[in-house]
């Protein structure tokens, strides 16, 4: 099975598709920590998209699909999958069948308000020495500005500012929601309520990954 979590910047994707790779067993792929792994490698494709994005520009689709590609070939990845965020735009998601298997694909997309979202990404705190996540709304800290892990003072990301996540979602609109209409049309679609709690939306997600694994051992079985 292929995962495909779709969904603005703080919608949840990142936590729901731990929670999904716990409950079923499939590893989570994020392009960012893809590009950030192969730059610190100093890999020929790191090498390319650190030269990108020293020159202020994003990294071009053929590396991210290279990378994306390089990770889908690796054993744990043979049961099934989850795509946290990737792809971003329509011509990601052509390379991506290009070179991906037939097997079967549910696109989740998490939905939620952007004044929800806004409010979401601004309370939201980062370790940055063990790199922790916390929300002062739904997760906060046991001890205020203290992560519990390590004990380290937790900050905000610049890109959690509201004048930042405004331009984010912005962009998010503009290259990212074709895709609803997109995977819509292939019938693979399904939407989201974010703006309940983890569980919840964890739940709703649970429901649909039950009917998607049956019909996917069904048409195994057929073969």
């Amino acid at each position: 099975m292929r995962i495909i979590l779709l969904g603005p910047p703080g919608s949840g994707k990142g936590t729901q598709g731990d929670l999904i790779g716990q409950k079923y067993g499939f590893p989570k792929i994020s392009t960012g920590d893809l590009l950030r792994e192969a730059v610190q490698d100093s890999t020929p494709l790191g090498k390319k998209a650190e030269a990108a994005m020293n020159r202020g520009d994003l990294v071009s689709d053929d590396i991210v699909m290279q990378m994306v590609e390089a990770r889908l070939a690796q054993g744990d990845c043979q049961k099934g999958y989850i795509l946290d965020g990737f792809p971003r735009n329509i011509n990601q998601a052509h390379m991506l069948e290009g070179i991906a298997d037939q097997r079967v694909e549910v696109v989740l997309d998490i939905r939620m308000s952007e004044k929800k979202l806004i409010e979401r990404l601004s309370a939201r705190r980062i370790c940055p020495q063990c790199g922790n996540i916390y929300n002062l709304s739904i997760k906060a800290p046991t001890e205020p500005g203290v992560c519990d892990v390590c004990r380290a003072g937790l900050v905000q990301r610049q890109d959690d500012k509201p004048e930042v996540i405004l331009e984010r979602l912005r962009i998010y609109h503009q290259e990212t929601e074709p895709l609803i209409a997109y995977y819509q049309k292939k019938a693979k679609y399904h939407p989201i309520e974010g703006d309940r709690s983890i569980k919840s939306v964890f739940q709703n997600i649970q429901a649909v990954l039950k009917t998607e694994l049956a019909k996917s051992n069904r048409s195994e079985a057929i073969r």
